[in-house]
């Protein structure tokens, strides 16, 4: 019986969601996210398989994993993750395949509504006895007839232009690793170059990994690139963009604002100076997270524990 471990500090009304795809020959055991370190390890020599929620595991649990078959990850981000010491226990390291993607993309659209149609501001009007909207249309806006740039063409990239598409946008895309003709055609995409997709732009949304060549991507050059009625949305990982250089931009009014899930330190200093800009819409790293999103990631991450346990190659391999 393949034993199973899985840490964790989803609710237990949700984790119910997400354990209804395990087998019944697997046996599950749930431990907390920070389970004390001596009691990890003392559990470690006898698993097969550890999911992780959020994705974080300390070394010395790994190096005692003898029968780890699989370091599977709930989440997409692996950036928490030791994938140089995965590498060198031989221990494969799998995200969750995409399984939040409609969860993020659709976080995203929401974001760039939010913000062109200034809901927060509205909402406090109406709140305050100022019924009367805001300023008669002048600053707010319609994404049909926008250019939208998607920086990351993954599954969560892709799932965005669909979106964007069908709100009339016309789609542009830099991602190093192209898609295909037809896939671009499919998607109604087309590909382009960093600094012309940032030139052109009337949103810009990021959907990258954080890596060694992603951090700090989106930085004063590049800022300084972007149109001045441009909106920045990043619902992928803070260290993408330097915040400095954003605070920067949008105090000065170089773009016309960002919406952020994510932002570089979680949690954020209260001191963090885009708290105090108004042309900042903030969410504390949700995007990902809805009722919905359990079971899609239940699903995808106990097919692919089964794969492993028959002896197949993983899906969704990061290292």
């Amino acid at each position: 019986m393949p034993k199973v471990l899985f840490l964790t500090h989803l609710v237990p009304e949700i984790t119910s969601q997400f354990l209804r795809y395990a087998p019944p020959e697997f046996e599950v055991t749930i431990q907390p996210h920070n389970l004390p370190e001596d009691q990890l390890v003392a559990l470690m020599p006898e698993i097969d398989f550890v999911i992780l929620f959020p994705p974080r595991i300390p070394e010395a649990a790994l190096r005692v994993a003898k029968k780890l078959k699989l370091l599977q990850l709930v989440s997409v981000g692996f950036d928490s993750i030791d994938l140089d010491l995965c590498r060198e226990l031989n221990i494969p390291v799998t995200n969750n395949g995409g399984a939040n993607s409609i969860d993020v993309a659709e976080h995203t659209l929401a974001m760039i509504l939010a913000f062109y149609r200034r809901f927060t501001v509205l909402d406090r009007n109406v709140r305050t006895d100022q019924w009367r909207g805001v300023d008669s249309g002048l600053t707010t806006y319609c994404i049909d007839g926008k250019t939208a740039g998607i920086i990351g063409l993954g599954q969560i990239g892709q799932r965005v232009a669909r979106l964007l598409n069908a709100f009339g946008a016309k789609v542009l895309y830099y991602d190093a690793y192209p898609q295909s003709p037809e896939t671009e055609q499919a998607l109604g995409v087309t590909r382009t170059t960093l600094d012309d997709l940032l030139q052109q732009s009337d949103i810009v949304t990021l959907h990258v990994p954080l890596m060694d060549s992603t951090a700090g991507l989106i930085s004063t050059r590049e800022l300084e690139l972007m149109k001045s009625n441009a909106l920045l949305v990043n619902t992928c990982r803070g260290p993408v963009i330097d915040e400095i250089a954003l605070t920067e931009a949008l105090s000065h009014s170089k773009i016309a604002g960002a919406a952020l899930d994510v932002l570089a330190h979680e949690p954020p200093d209260p001191n963090n100076p885009l708290f105090q800009l108004d042309n900042v819409l903030l969410t504390p790293h949700t995007a990902g997270v809805t009722f919905d999103t359990w079971p899609r990631r239940g699903e995808f991450i106990f097919e692919n524990l089964q794969r492993v346990w028959r002896g197949e190659p993983p899906l969704a391999q990061v290292s």
